[in-house]
């Protein structure tokens, strides 16, 4: 099994890992074999990524709270809003005014149910 079984519990028990200047992470679950990961990712008011991204996985996006403006596209993205990064998708830079939380699920392409 590459990721235990994890029941419900309180996140406040992991802590936030300084990534940036006002940004954080907090890992809640990781599949060590194939590098796919579950985070909450939290901008300061003020924070930002100042270059455009690529991944080479695929990258699934929900903010949780706050405001996300990508200043490429000068769009505003809010709370409720969600993203769906197929690998090699530009995104950002990113700014956030007030700050924001996202919600973030990233794997690599799995093989099809019949393929081994």
């Amino acid at each position: 099994m590459a990721r235990p079984d994890m029941e419900f519990f309180d996140t406040d028990t992991i802590p936030w890992n300084k990534i940036a200047d006002g940004i954080y992470e907090k890992i809640l679950s990781k599949d060590e074999e194939t590098g796919a990961y579950t985070r909450l990712l939290k901008f300061e008011p003020g924070a930002e990524i100042p270059n455009v991204l690529t991944h080479d996985f695929f990258e699934e996006v929900y903010i949780v709270k706050g405001v996300l403006i990508d200043k490429r596209l000068n769009k505003t993205f809010t709370e409720g809003m969600y993203a769906f990064r197929n690998p090699g998708m530009e995104h950002g830079p990113f700014v956030s005014p007030t700050g924001c939380i996202t919600f973030e699920i990233r794997y690599y392409g799995m093989k099809g149910k019949d393929e081994k």
